[in-house]
C-alpha cells in the first residue's frame, strides 16, 4: 500500500509540476541556499517533481519495477523509512558537493529509488536487471557494482543535467539501510556473494 501511495502521490506532483514552471522552480533543491539557511523543504519537495515525461516515467517504473516486491518483503512501514532516508541522504550528499555553485539546482526521485533499488538487490541478489534497450538479463549483484562505477565516473566528468550523486548516495544509503535494518539478511547475502 505505501508503494501505491508513493507512485501515485509522485505522479501527481510530478504532472502538475510538467505544467508548472512556478511549482517546479519552488520545489527544486537549491544546495546553495541550503548551506545559507534556508531551501531546506526542497530536500522533500524536489524528490516529487520531475524535468520532463521521459525522467519522471523511467524513475516510476524503477520504482513499480522494484517498490512493490520489496514492500511485500519488508513491509510498508520499513518501505517508508528507506524512501525518505535514501530521498534525505541523497538531498544532504548534493548539498554538500554543490553548496558553494549559486546556479547549481537538482530535482527528481532518483536519490529515494536508487535506494529502493540497491535495497531490492540485496534482498533479491539472484534476481537479473535489465538496462533498456539492451535485452541481456544482467545479474543483480553485477548491475549494482557496474552502476555505482558509472555514476562515481560520470559524477566526476559532470556530463549532462544528471544528478549523479543522488544516484550514489541514495544507492548507498539503500545498502546501509538493510545493514542497519536487517544485518542477518545481508550478512547471508554478502557471505553468498563472496
Amino acid at each position: 500500500m505505501a508503494a501505491l501511495v508513493l507512485l501515485v502521490v509522485t505522479i501527481i506532483v510530478s504532472v502538475i509540476g510538467l505544467g508548472s514552471p512556478k511549482l517546479i522552480e519552488r520545489s527544486v533543491l537549491r544546495p546553495y541556499l541550503v548551506a545559507r539557511g534556508s531551501g531546506y523543504a526542497g530536500l522533500i519537495t524536489s524528490a516529487f517533481v520531475h524535468a520532463n515525461v521521459a525522467h519522471m516515467v523511467f524513475n516510476l517504473i524503477t520504482f513499480y519495477s522494484f517498490g512493490f516486491p520489496l514492500e511485500r518483503a519488508i513491509g510498508s512501514i520499513k518501505l517508508v523509512v528507506l524512501y525518505f532516508s535514501a530521498m534525505l541522504i541523497s538531498g544532504i550528499g548534493t548539498c554538500i558537493k554543490h553548496r558553494n555553485d549559486p546556479a547549481y539546482a537538482s530535482l527528481g526521485a532518483s536519490g529515494a529509488i536508487l535506494g529502493v533499488l540497491f535495497a531490492a538487490i540485496v534482498y533479491f541478489p539472484r534476481q537479473s536487471l535489465y538496462i533498456l534497450p539492451f535485452p541481456i538479463p544482467i545479474p543483480a549483484p553485477l548491475f549494482a557494482v557496474g552502476y555505482l562505477a558509472y555514476s562515481w565516473y560520470s559524477s566526476r566528468t559532470q556530463r549532462g543535467h544528471i544528478n549523479h550523486d543522488a544516484h550514489i548516495f541514495g544507492a548507498l544509503a539503500g545498502i546501509a539501510f538493510v545493514l542497519v535494518t536487517d544485518p542477518g539478511t545481508f550478512t547471508s547475502v554478502l557471505r553468498s556473494l563472496l
